[in-house]
């Protein structure tokens, strides 16, 4: 009984969440089109042309335009990240390193992307430059702070890779798991316009990770999840989860298209994909949680949710419109 009543008070507040938002929804419709921008161009101010290779000597940056030369690219956003970002690197170039040996034909690029951290980020990332080559590990570190969602745009856009994976810092996710994704890209076959999009998941995780939540954490949970589902994106559960592959082509125009450059830019790059009927998995992962996360979480809750009602109201009105940019070519 206690558990039942436990459910309907998580449905009224999520209810009162979704009424709030459409009220809010109204109030804000005339001031987003005096607010509303474009789709962003892609330019970045002229130090962002340039990455450090293993001498610590600019050299310019590669765009995802350019036919692509590598079979992987990793791209990992990072603010602040010099006591978690040793751990996620060893784990991840131990991984593709043996898989280098296993198959020498297996080519790998790791994009670190300093989204203008105030701590030694980025001479840590490049640590692992120097020790395994520019060509494998470049280090793009941001003029000024942009957000995650910025940082991985900027990682995306400048890599070589037929597939671009966007791995977290903190390494949360075991980096192993990319085979389960790269499965589930394979399953999704035949990708049209070679667009498809592999999302890794902790749905399978909830019930685990609500038991040892608060109440308050978990109730901003599902509320975000409900207001995620009611305003965006119906057919992903975890949409949060920062372990995601994308083909090259789906990543160009997916990314092309994004507004958002804070925590839900995830929810409105797979709410582009799914109007473009790009093919998208989700697939279990393995994870655990890592000291050190930069969600503050009522406030963190509160800035997403107010992105997804920003997300929903620029679309409904027609202020953002999406670009089929391979149709407009």
């Amino acid at each position: 009984m206690g558990l039942l009543l436990e459910q309907l008070w998580l449905l009224v507040v999520a209810l009162a969440l979704v009424a709030a938002a459409l009220i809010l929804m109204k109030k804000l419709s005339c001031v987003a089109f005096l607010s509303a921008t474009k789709i962003p161009d892609i330019y970045w101010h002229k130090e962002k042309n340039f990455f450090l290779n293993a001498a610590d000597k600019k050299e310019t940056l590669p765009t995802i335009h350019d036919s692509p030369t590598r079979q992987l690219s990793i791209v990992v956003p990072s603010y602040n990240e010099e006591k978690r970002l040793p751990l996620m690197m060893d784990e991840a170039l131990e991984y593709l390193e043996m898989r280098q040996k296993q198959d020498p034909t297996f080519t790998y690029e790791v994009i670190v992307v300093d989204d203008g951290s105030k701590d030694q980020t980025s001479q840590i990332a490049l640590n692992y430059c120097q020790k395994f080559g520019n060509d494998k590990v470049r280090v793009i570190t941001m003029v000024k702070n942009r957000g995650k969602g910025g940082a991985i745009k900027m990682g995306v856009f400048t890599s070589r890779g037929k597939k671009i994976l966007m791995a977290d810092a903190d390494g949360a996710t075991k980096f192993a798991d990319i085979e389960k994704l790269e499965k589930g890209l394979r399953n999704l076959q035949p990708w049209p316009d070679q667009m498809a999009i592999a999302c890794g998941s902790r749905a399978h995780l909830e019930k685990e990770s609500i038991a040892q939540r608060s109440y308050f954490r978990t109730l901003l949970m599902h509320g975000f999840h409900f207001l995620v589902w009611f305003l965006c994106v119906k057919e992903i559960r975890d949409t949060q989860c920062g372990f995601k592959l994308l083909t090259r082509e789906a990543a160009l125009l997916t990314f092309s298209n994004l507004h958002i450059e804070r925590w839900a830019f995830d929810v409105e790059l797979l709410y582009i994909a799914q109007f473009f009927k790009i093919p998208i998995a989700e697939i279990a992962v393995n994870w655990t949680e890592i000291e050190g996360s930069k969600l503050v979480p009522f406030w963190s809750w509160l800035q997403m949710g107010k992105d997804l009602l920003f997300i929903r109201l620029q679309y409904l009105t027609g202020i953002w419109k999406l670009i089929n940019l391979r149709k407009k070519n």
